[in-house]
């Protein structure tokens, strides 16, 4: 359980890495993002609903939600309508929402440290450590795609494990054994039940 929630609590501050950013520095300006939420995190005045709003609203600005849903969905993209790629989006973007913005109150102090940048051409990746109180590192990267002049995060790894390729292999599975219908249909009820709980 220690470990689920360490992962959980280490993506959603690596959903804070990167994100919106301009071309010439992306370490400086995953930090201004980063910033930004831990601040939110650390506010008392805030309740846990009011922190998940803040937290969202700065992860809109920064995710390439179509990106990270075409890479999730895998090969399975290409043969989707244009409207089905747009359900899937939002259904995909609500199931991260659910799965990781939802576990801001497990943040207890964590800071980042940032360890290296690299860039190749639209694409750039900044490696970063969660130092926790007790010591621990958690080594995160956030990969990101340039887009006009501002890069945009289209995936996150924790400790080695991909956000994107956790989910296309569990949407693969799926889709195999039954169908893509059935994907949706699952995504939607995840959606009514969270709906539900709020």
């Amino acid at each position: 359980m220690k470990s689920i929630r360490l992962s959980l609590l280490a993506t959603t501050l690596g959903l804070c890495l990167a994100g919106q950013v301009w071309a010439e520095a992306p370490t400086d300006h995953a930090r201004q993002y980063t910033d930004q939420v831990l601040k939110v995190l650390k506010d008392p005045a805030l309740n846990e609903a009011e922190r998940r709003a803040a937290v969202r609203k700065v992860a809109e600005e920064m995710f390439d939600l179509s990106e990270t849903a075409k890479r999730a969905l895998g090969r399975h993209w290409q043969s989707r309508t244009p409207a089905e790629r747009e359900e899937f989006t939002r259904l995909f973007a609500e199931l991260l929402e659910n799965a990781y913005l939802s576990k801001i109150s497990l943040y207890s102090g964590e800071r980042v440290s940032y360890v290296s940048e690299s860039i190749d051409g639209d694409f750039a990746i900044v490696r970063a450590k969660i130092l926790r109180k007790q010591g621990a590192e958690v080594p995160v990267e956030a990969r990101m795609l340039r887009r006009s002049d501002r890069w945009y995060i289209y995936d996150i790894s924790v400790e080695g494990i991909s956000l994107i390729s956790n989910y296309r292999s569990q949407f693969n599975a799926i889709i195999q054994k039954s169908s893509y219908e059935q994907l949706v249909q699952r995504l939607r009820a995840s959606r009514e039940v969270s709906l539900n709980d709020r």
